[in-house]
């Protein structure tokens, strides 16, 4: 079995894969810990799954917070008894990256490409709704090609919060009309239609820059809130940065 982790700005996801089957998930926050806690924290989250130490073969994370790397990849190493592999900007992910500086782009993005291509083909655009909104683009030929970064709903919300002394924060549950009639309906009407708004027009300029239609597609913490009300994006995929951690692992280990 495989321990796939991903460390986000907001929140780590962790999965386990028997096989090409993810078993189980869990999200976390993103906080720092020792080695030892993050061990306990998964001898306890592998036992919930019904699944020893014993069981797991090999780990591969990728992180977006480079000082919570060695505490995870210290407390899979002696927890588990695995040595964990880093995906970072510098790996081998079977595809050409077209960034001017590849060492700026955001391993979990490269991670998403990955995934992307080996389900849907290319070309392709990715969208993740983590703390930032990303939209990566990929080419017909399969060449990371770059893309968009946008400030999060989360983000956005803290921040909305932070500056105007009158609005509460508000769930992201959708609204049933666009025109709020009070205070938590207009925000999470502004929230949910003009972030799905702003995805939208960054996915058809992209496609005219491309000069193609191209589907887009959606993961990340959000997605399943924003995605119901855009008009461009096809289908979400929840789990697609855990299937693209497998799919490096494996192609390191010669396996695909």
């Amino acid at each position: 079995m495989l321990l796939v982790v991903d460390i986000g700005n907001t929140n780590t996801v962790l999965g386990i894969f028997d096989g090409r089957e993810l078993i189980r998930h869990w999200r976390l926050i993103s906080e720092r810990h020792t080695s030892d806690e993050l061990g306990i924290y998964l001898l306890n989250l592998i036992s919930l799954a019904e699944v020893t130490p014993a069981d797991i073969s090999g780990a591969v994370l990728c992180s977006v917070v480079p000082p919570l790397d060695a505490p995870w990849e210290e407390g899979i190493r002696r927890y588990l008894s695995v040595e964990c592999l880093k995906v970072t900007n510098r790996t081998n992910i079977g595809i050409p990256v077209l960034y001017e500086n590849p060492s700026e782009v955001g391993a979990d993005r490269l991670v998403n490409a990955v995934a992307g291509i080996d389900r849907f083909g290319s070309p392709l655009l990715v969208v993740d709704f983590g703390t930032a909104i990303t939209i990566d683009a990929i080419s017909s030929r399969g060449e990371y090609l770059g893309g968009s970064i946008a400030p999060g709903l989360v983000v956005s919300m803290e921040a909305l919060f932070g500056k105007a002394a009158k609005l509460p924060k508000v769930s992201f549950d959708l609204p049933e009309k666009v025109i709020g009639r009070n205070t938590r309906d207009s925000m999470q009407s502004g929230f949910l239609y003009g972030f799905a708004g702003m995805v939208d027009s960054l996915v058809e300029r992209i496609r005219e820059e491309m000069g193609e239609e191209v589907r887009a597609i959606a993961t990340g913490g959000q997605a399943e809130a924003v995605a119901p009300v855009s008009r461009t994006i096809s289908s979400v995929e929840p789990w697609l940065t855990l299937e693209g951690l497998r799919l490096i692992y494996e192609m390191d280990r010669g396996e695909n």
